[in-house]
């Protein structure tokens, strides 16, 4: 395949629709065909953090309306050659040497769609609902940080926006979020134990499984504290390109919390009426899952 120019995206600003012009129409191994644009507000799959999904939605060329029903990233290397997609591309997103594509899967071929103008159209409901379970999971993240706090018996050399030990981060084992809610598993085993976290009962606090209930009250409260401050959200970006390195950046009452992120996200917590997580360990205390349902305005 030719070398592209690596895809501009604007879905970091909440954009939902566009114009761009069609670059390369690929024939996917399961027989349907990826189109490719210069410029798209889509959402793809990342293929090294598969946490959100892809956005779906309609793209229309030649007076004939497709529906995007997957959007996947897309990867050809310094020398072009073959397209690669999702699992298959052997660099992580962002190699520079690399060519990033968003590739906007349809079911039947838009013939003669290369150099003509493609109106560019994402469920606009679907994406609120996903931005929302976003913007959810970041905030669990900030408040089960705080609320665990308590059970670092040492620094764990990494922190986060308020300066609490970044159990987020440390333990994290996956995130997957949908239209209804985000769920994070954190993997509770000997190495976050060195880092200095401690699940058993100490002379200040019992353990963990019977401090589920607690710490959830805890966690709930703060977030229902941060919806209710109605705090701005955005998205930095240096760049337009797919590969660039954006930040969620939350304006907190206690000061603004930054998390880099690659998805799409709320403009401001108002937007929600609620949000709450479940917080359950498992059977054995090797996992925490925390399932948050974020309930929209």
């Amino acid at each position: 395949m030719t070398v592209l120019p690596t895809t501009h995206v604007s879905f970091p600003a909440g954009e939902v629709s566009g114009e761009s012009s069609v670059l390369a129409v690929h024939a996917l191994a399961d027989g349907r065909y990826a189109v490719v644009t210069e410029a798209t507000p889509f959402h793809p799959l990342d293929h090294t953090w598969p946490d959100q999904p892809a956005d779906l939605g309609e793209l229309t060329v030649g007076g004939v309306t497709h529906p995007v029903v997957d959007c996947l990233t897309g990867a050809v290397g310094p020398e072009g050659g073959e397209l690669l997609v999702g699992a298959d591309i052997p660099v992580r997103r962002g190699d520079e040497e690399w060519s990033w594509l968003v590739l906007h899967v349809v079911g039947t071929e838009p013939a003669g769609a290369v150099g003509q103008v493609a109106e560019l159209r994402v469920d606009a409901g679907r994406r609120a609902l996903l931005s929302a379970s976003h913007s959810g999971c970041h905030l669990l993240a900030l408040a089960l940080n705080a609320a665990l706090a308590p059970r670092w018996r040492k620094d764990p050399g990494r922190a986060d926006a308020f300066g609490n030990p970044d159990f987020d981060s440390l333990a994290m084992a996956s995130s997957v979020m949908d239209t209804e809610a985000s769920t994070d598993t954190y993997r509770l085993g000997k190495s976050l134990r060195k880092k200095g976290f401690t699940a058993e009962a100490t002379e200040e606090y019992p353990a963990l499984a019977e401090a589920i209930p607690a710490l959830t009250e805890a966690v709930n409260a703060q977030l229902a504290a941060w919806v209710a401050a109605d705090a701005a959200v955005r998205i930095e970006v240096p760049g337009p390109e797919l590969t660039a390195r954006r930040r969620w950046r939350c304006e907190l009452p206690a000061g603004p919390a930054e998390i880099f992120c690659g998805g799409t996200h709320l403009h401001h917590l108002g937007e929600l009426a609620e949000l709450r997580t479940e917080l359950l360990l498992s059977e054995d205390g090797s996992e925490l899952v925390a399932v948050t349902r974020p309930k929209r305005a």
